[in-house]
């Protein structure tokens, strides 16, 4: 039997929907001017769903069916003779028109299924589709969820108009393989697009192919994610390749997933995810539509699994290493791109964040190590070994050279050297070509996750150069122990320092084990974080903000820090 309806569920969606939908609906002619064809789309899915709910206020409106029609005519506007949609900075988007034609099938269904009274909106509705369907079947994509999300679309397409050339492309897409390591991570590691693109497109391509794979691959991800979640309700970013590498991110938007896949497996610990993600209350317009389209989601939760403490992960493919106990929530992270790449670009994963505290409301956000070593930028672990049990070593070797003068058979009267990029510059000298003088500088970092928070010990080993580890706390407390440097900056010695908000508390310990005395405040040239050149040759930084704590040397060097965690969380 299957379960009951949650009605709390049901209308606490209904509402949600209903802050979108119940201003457009209350001036149904107004042109809707500055807004992107997905969110048009978006509209004319919300609206209708909200004149198709019981529970909503706009139920069987014709104010709702107005302003459906006026979205629906400015999309058509927006519409060029290609079917893809103008607007945004890519250019005729297979893609991108694919977010917005996956809302103009769901609408179509919910549309259709009204009967007469929505002809209207059904007719310009199948009129998009149609005109977008020749550029989708034949279109290309450019990162790897854009496959997901154009098939589910081709799929929808199918779904109401059916034709084989559709499913024949899909399938072709499909044959590539769902990019999930063995681990449970899509190769982007974003949850942005793990909750908002793959796994829905995944979802919706099981349900129309019956492919039970990709259900599969769905379940794997949403089983990684459980580990993921942070005691602050958002979800691990660090180890991203994608833009939410630098933010935290909500919970939220996982909850139909979680949701759907407790109430269909009985899985406890997806019962769990879900009411935790719905526990700041349902605020997401498109639920609704989810709802009437996927009427399982509206079933009761079986009963959530308690949170099992302490708990441990490592994520060998993206090294992520994450404990959880009662008093704290550690995460570190060794899987930057960077090292391998050696470059900052869009899709590497670039953040030299290697640690995160949480103790209840108060919280380290990132733990990065500067150092002035040929500007070649932070620290970020090109290997990440697991030593035992919760023991991790983090290391990098950065080298550098000086190039001596061209061999003989190398050299040119006319002096036009190749164009060429060295790792660290490039320049019009052939270098590699050229004999070296090369210096190296290494970085390990041996983390022990506890029961209370860390302990970490840190070797920095080279050539004699300033080195900087900063510690940023997110705002809501104050450092005591350490010296203020104004700004939001603080200087930290080899006495203890302690971040306090409310009853919750990080205490910070440093010792030198070999190597000169920590440097004091007033060395601002030291105490401060270098992005490196990638950011600085073009006015940028990827700097954190908050309160930010520094303690600062001389290498060579050893050190140990101590990261205590008390909370009453």
């Amino acid at each position: 039997m299957p379960a009951p309806l949650d009605q709390e569920f049901v209308r606490s969606v209904a509402r949600a929907a209903d802050r979108t939908a119940v201003p457009l609906a209350a001036a149904p002619d107004e042109e809707p001017v500055g807004v992107q064809h997905r969110g048009l789309a978006r509209r004319v899915k919300t609206l209708t769903a909200a004149y198709r709910s019981p529970d909503s206020a706009l139920h069987g409106s014709g104010q709702a069916v107005a302003a459906a029609m006026t979205h629906l005519r400015a999309l058509r506007a927006v519409q060029t003779p290609s079917g893809l949609f103008a607007g945004g900075d890519n250019v005729q988007s297979p893609p991108d028109s694919a977010f917005t034609v996956n809302d103009v099938c769901d609408a179509y269904v919910l549309a259709a299924d009204a009967g007469p009274e929505l002809g209207e909106v059904t007719r310009a509705l199948a009129e998009i589709a149609g005109a977008a369907t020749a550029s989708l079947l034949t279109g290309g994509v450019h990162t790897p969820n854009h496959r997901w999300e154009l098939s589910a679309a081709l799929a929808r397409l199918h779904r109401s108009f059916p034709d084989d050339r559709l499913l024949d492309r899909v399938e072709e897409w499909l044959a590539e393989g769902v990019d999930i390591d063995t681990e449970g991570l899509y190769s982007e590691r974003s949850a942005v697009y793990a909750s908002l693109v793959t796994n829905p497109a995944l979802l919706l391509l099981a349900e129309v192919l019956g492919r039970t794979d990709l259900l599969a691959a769905v379940e794997r991800n949403l089983t990684t994610t459980l580990d993921l979640i942070r005691p602050d309700g958002t979800v691990e970013t660090v180890h991203s390749r994608r833009q939410d590498q630098k933010h935290s991110f909500p919970l939220w938007p996982y909850l139909p997933h979680y949701r759907l896949l407790a109430i269909r497996t009985g899985r406890g610990d997806f019962a769990r995810a879900a009411r935790l993600a719905a526990a700041d209350g349902i605020d997401d317009p498109d639920l609704l539509a989810q709802t009437l389209l996927t009427p399982d989601l509206c079933r009761a939760l079986p009963a959530p699994d308690a949170e099992k403490l302490p708990r441990d992960r490592y994520i060998s493919t993206a090294h992520l290493a994450a404990r959880a106990s009662a008093t704290a929530h550690t995460v570190v992270y060794g899987g930057s791109d960077v090292p391998e790449h050696r470059r900052i670009r869009s899709g590497l994963a670039c953040n030299p964040t290697f640690l995160r505290l949480f103790a209840g409301d108060a919280v380290l956000d990132a733990v990065r190590l500067s150092r002035v070593f040929f500007d070649l930028g932070p620290f970020r672990a090109a290997d990440m070994e697991r030593l035992s049990g919760n023991r991790y070593r983090l290391t990098q070797t950065l080298a550098a050279a000086y190039y001596q003068p061209l061999p003989k058979d190398r050299r040119r009267d006319d002096g036009a050297y190749r164009l060429v990029d060295e790792g660290r510059f490039s320049a019009a000298m052939a270098f590699p070509d050229r004999p070296r003088h090369e210096f190296s500088h290494t970085i390990r970092v041996e983390v022990d996750l506890r029961e209370d928070g860390a302990g970490l010990w840190i070797d920095i080993s080279g050539p004699p150069v300033p080195w900087c580890l900063e510690l940023t706390f997110r705002p809501g407390g104050e450092p005591q122990g350490a010296v203020p440097l104004g700004d939001g900056r603080w200087c930290l010695t080899t006495e203890p320092m302690t971040y306090r908000v409310g009853d919750d508390e990080i205490r910070v310990e440093a010792a030198v084990e070999t190597g000169e005395p920590l440097v004091g405040p007033d060395r601002g040239d030291v105490l401060r974080y270098d992005p490196g050149q990638d950011y600085t040759v073009a006015g940028g930084t990827d700097a954190t903000t908050g309160n930010r704590v520094y303690l600062g040397g001389h290498g060579p060097q050893t050190l140990t820090l101590t990261l205590r965690a008390t909370s009453q969380a």
